[in-house]
């Protein structure tokens, strides 16, 4: 409702200064936002602040007769029952408080709405697609993969909500020189079960993953000595490492919670037909061009620092051919919009990419890149080292062992994904409310609670007036499940889940302190099924961000 409303107020907002105004075409656009204090009121608009130089005075002067404006504009309109004052506050902001009906009905629509409230046709079924991880098949998944695995798999769902078709890809590059130092890697293993000597190539895998894989394809191809390991061809190992390890990874993400709607691979996908078709396509439109020996790519047409090579003088194409032709793939496919989640060693590809992406012919806000930075775990107050190749690393089944697969989740989500994130697992083992994951399913857990103990003396909540909840911690309660909507769309502009994690910490403080200070069930029963009502409304909304984050609703804790 309170979405419903801010979209009302600031189409009333715009009519009243254009019918003020002859000036209406230079007046920057109205713009509601929801204060950080509630002292400041439900919406804030700062549009007195970006017109002062237009009117040629103090953004106070602008503020007060916007407002005065704004006062009339709303008279004898639906807003007059749900704006109760609107107050000027230096800079120049104006401030929007709403009734207690207006907090009433946003109590309604949760109710009414249920599982669906949140969610929006706003993004008109658009075909989106969001690849994630996309790790090589070299090994398990670190910890890094996981934030990257947690954050796009909520972002998903966000978009899903809000209507969008949003669908999960995991690109496996299985193609390229890391593959094949995987199979030699393997094969080097496999001799040395056997008694031979073998030495890991410069960069090989030395984790002790390895050693498990070159077991299990001693076993699955039945050499019975040192000859036969050393006969088997290296592609062998190195296309039976890769099926191993995509089996570890898919079980891994499954466990986790994680499912991708498909699985491309590059050796399908980047063919020499396909990269061969891509080549010949930039060079009619221009973009390529002969330099030493090599072919390059003109990226600085489109904002890049410095031109690209695609094909090197020997012959051999650079990374970059094959990850224009699987983008050229994505939009092929009909998506209209691509979101690549990537680590933080990719930043400097960015400009690139998105060249490219242009010179197929797309826009360049088509494709949007963001970076996940990397996560620090900590176990007993010190960092764990990690690195795939020494086999040093902390992999994400660990983490999911060690405190389970809702922590995980949420401790990856707990900072936004452009900042490096701290990651206590003594921390998200406590069943205490420090650990803030427990803290927010313990609400949604006490509330049930509360309805156990409702029902047992058939006590139901109030479907209609909420007019006795006026407690302070009552109103503060219920402007925040209002917020909700806004939320979320705050998460699709910054294609951030962080923000919907944010709230829901923030919502089940102001339950915590609600409940702490007034009972839900008491000797009047009038009260008490309105404040069931409040409770229950909680309990949806703080279901629907924790399904959004995909983490568990206990009943029970």
């Amino acid at each position: 409702m309170l979405a419903n409303l801010k979209t009302q107020l600031k189409t009333e907002l715009e009519k009243s200064l254009k019918e003020s105004f002859s000036t209406e075409d230079f007046l920057p656009s109205v713009e509601l936002e929801i204060p950080a204090e509630k002292s400041h009121g439900e919406f804030a608009c700062n549009i007195a602040l970006k017109s002062a130089r237009i009117f040629k005075k103090s953004p106070l002067d602008v503020a007060e007769q916007f407002r005065e404006i704004f006062q009339k504009s709303l008279h004898n309109t639906p807003l007059q029952e749900r704006i109760a004052r609107i107050e000027v506050k230096k800079p120049g902001f104006i401030n929007f408080f709403l009734t207690p009906l207006a907090l009433y009905e946003v109590l309604g629509q949760i109710l009414q709405e249920d599982k669906t409230y949140g969610g929006s046709d706003f993004g008109g079924r658009k075909k989106v697609q969001i690849e994630f991880v996309s790790a090589n098949p070299t090994g398990p998944l670190s910890v890094a993969h996981a934030r990257q695995a947690a954050v796009g798999d909520a972002l998903a769902n966000i978009l899903n909500f809000i209507g969008f078709d949003a669908r999960r890809e995991y690109y496996v590059n299985d193609g390229g020189n890391q593959i094949n130092l995987l199979g030699e890697s393997i094969k080097c293993r496999a001799i040395e079960i056997w008694g031979g000597a073998a030495r890991l190539p410069e960069n090989g895998y030395q984790g002790e993953y390895i050693k498990d894989i070159a077991k299990a394809f001693i076993e699955k191809n039945n050499i019975k000595n040192l000859d036969e390991a050393k006969a088997k061809d290296t592609a062998g190992f190195r296309h039976f490492g890769v099926d191993y390890l995509l089996g570890v990874i898919k079980n891994d993400l499954d466990d986790f919670g994680v499912h991708f709607d498909c699985w491309a691979h590059e050796t399908g996908i980047a063919t020499q037909e396909n990269m061969a078709a891509v080549l010949e396509d930039l060079r009619e439109k221009g973009f390529l061009y002969e330099k030493d020996g090599a072919l390059w790519f003109k990226s600085t047409d489109f904002g890049d620092d410095k031109d690209r090579v695609v094909k090197k003088s020997d012959g051999t194409h650079t990374y970059l051919l094959p990850d224009i032709v699987y983008h050229k793939n994505k939009y092929d496919r009909g998506f209209e919009k691509i979101i690549n989640i990537w680590g933080p060693d990719h930043h400097g590809y960015i400009p690139r990419i998105k060249a490219a992406a242009q010179a197929l012919g797309k826009e360049r806000d088509s494709l949007e890149v963001r970076i996940v930075q990397l996560a620090t775990i900590y176990r007993d107050g010190q960092p764990v080292s990690m690195s795939t190749r020494r086999g040093e690393f902390i992999s994400l089944r660990e983490v999911i062992d060690e405190v389970g697969v809702d922590a995980a989740r949420f401790f990856f989500l707990m900072r936004h994904m452009s900042g490096h994130l701290d990651f206590d697992l003594e921390l998200a083992k406590k069943e205490t409310p420090e650990n803030p994951v427990y803290y927010i399913q313990y609400a949604h857990a006490r509330i049930h609670s509360i309805n156990k103990k409702a029902q047992e003396i058939k006590l139901v909540p109030q479907a209609g007036n909420f007019s006795l909840l006026k407690e302070e911690e009552e109103l503060d309660l219920i402007r925040k499940l209002g917020g909700l909507p806004d939320i979320l769309m705050i998460c699709y502009d910054e294609l951030d889940p962080y923000a919907l994690v944010s709230y829901l910490l923030e919502l089940a403080t102001l339950f915590h302190k609600f409940y702490d200070r007034h009972r839900v069930i008491g000797e009047d029963m009038a009260l008490s099924c309105e404040r069931l009502a409040l409770v229950n409304a909680t309990r949806i909304v703080l279901a629907n961000g924790l399904r959004l984050l995909g983490l568990n609703t206990p009943e029970r804790m």
